[in-house]
Parts: structure tokens; C-alpha cells; sequence
């Protein structure tokens, strides 16, 4: 299975993916060597992911865009309220959906957080995140908590998603920005699951979309 993984991070979704031919894209080099550290049969490539989706969609057979949230997220209120700060939402989220929903013939997620306005395409929503798919996604039993979340602890986060930066020689500043932004594994395995229409045998009760 030809996979594309966008915004790629550390590849905190791509844990637990078996069976695939991945394609990692990443802006920051840093991080994206330690994507290709972990992961070192990936074809990594560092660049832009928005541009790389729009260039080369065709190739893959299921795609994951996990674009940046920032601009989408709650905070932009309280950054609005108390500081003055406001920022147009970047668009390049929705360019994505659109791109995929009307161009992409294989399976497809983009994730995102839950916006501070309404979304303008309906998602799935779960935990604190929003899912944009072209595929059901069955609930999904014993998840710890929502991707993401506002524990920036680093200890935490190394114990949540089973991910230890600590022999790496960069910064506690980035250790923390990757390992907060990173989607739990489990989570990414099992909408690769449901793409693939694998029902896995600890969860033959999921019934509903989460």
C-alpha cells in the first residue's frame, strides 16, 4: 500500500503502519530527520506538504494531511480577547479537503483540530480533533484521550505515545512541540485499519463512527 504521510512531524501515526510503502513529507529539517531516524526505510522528503500533495496525489492509495492548527484552534479567541492577536485561518486546510474529495480516487484522512468556528465541510469529530474522510470510521474503544491535548509535559507525552526523544540532542522547546503535535499511534493505526476495512479482533464490538 502506497502511502503518503503530509506534515509528517516524527510520525507518531506512522507507529504502528504495517504492509506500506510510506512517503513522509516534512517543512522543518530537524524534525525531519528524526522522522527518517525512526523510520528509516521512508522515503522522506523535505519540503512543502501542500505543494507535494497538489504535485503528486496520484501516486499514492491513501493519503493522511495533518495540516497546521494553529489558526483553526480555540486559543485564537483568548489570543484575540486578551492580546489583541488575530489571524486569518489558513485556508490551505480546506484546499486539501477539496483537493482529495474531488480528485483523489484511493482513501484519504485529514485530521485537524476542532475550529473556533464552524467548520465550513462537515468532519467526523472525536476527542478534541476533527477527521475529514472519504471512509466510515468505527469507534474506537480504549482510547487514552484525544490527539494532542494541553499536557505538554514531556515525560507524559513519551509515556502516552511510546516515543523517547531523549538520546536526541535537540532542544526540550522542540522535544516538546513534536511529541504534543503528534497523533497517538493507535489512533493512526486504527483509521489505516478502517480504510483497509480491517476489523481487528480486539475490536470486534465497534459498530458505531466515533
Amino acid at each position: 500500500m502506497r502511502v503518503l504521510n503530509l506534515y509528517a512531524g516524527i510520525g507518531g501515526n506512522r507507529k504502528l503502519w504495517t504492509d506500506v510503502e510510506v512517503t513522509a513529507v516534512e517543512l522543518n529539517p530537524e524534525i525531519a530527520n528524526i522522522y527518517q531516524d525512526f523510520y528509516p526505510n521512508d522515503t522522506v522528503i523535505i519540503g512543502d506538504a501542500h505543494q507535494y500533495l497538489l504535485d503528486h496525489f496520484k501516486e499514492f492509495d491513501f493519503i493522511w494531511a495533518s495540516p497546521p492548527c494553529p489558526t483553526h484552534s480555540k486559543m485564537n479567541r483568548t489570543n484575540y480577547y486578551k492580546y489583541g492577536i488575530l489571524k486569518y485561518p489558513d485556508m490551505s486546510l480546506y484546499q486539501e479537503i477539496i483537493l482529495l474529495k474531488e480528485w483523489f480516487k484511493g482513501k484519504y484522512c485529514v485530521e485537524n483540530v476542532i475550529t473556533y468556528y464552524d467548520p465550513l465541510i462537515t468532519p467526523i469529530e472525536s476527542g478534541s480533533h476533527y477527521y475529514w474522510t472519504n471512509f466510515k470510521i468505527r469507534k474506537l474503544l480504549n482510547m487514552k484521550r484525544g490527539i494532542g491535548g494541553i499536557d505538554h509535559k514531556i515525560n507524559f507525552r513519551t509515556h502516552l505515545l511510546n516515543i523517547d526523544l531523549t538520546h536526541l540532542n535537540i532542544s526540550n522547546k522542540l522535544k516538546t512541540k513534536v511529541l504534543n503535535n503528534c497523533v497517538e499511534p493507535e489512533t493512526g493505526l486504527h483509521i489505516l485499519d478502517c480504510a483497509r476495512g480491517v476489523i481487528r479482533e480486539e475490536n470486534v464490538d465497534q459498530l458505531k463512527i466515533f
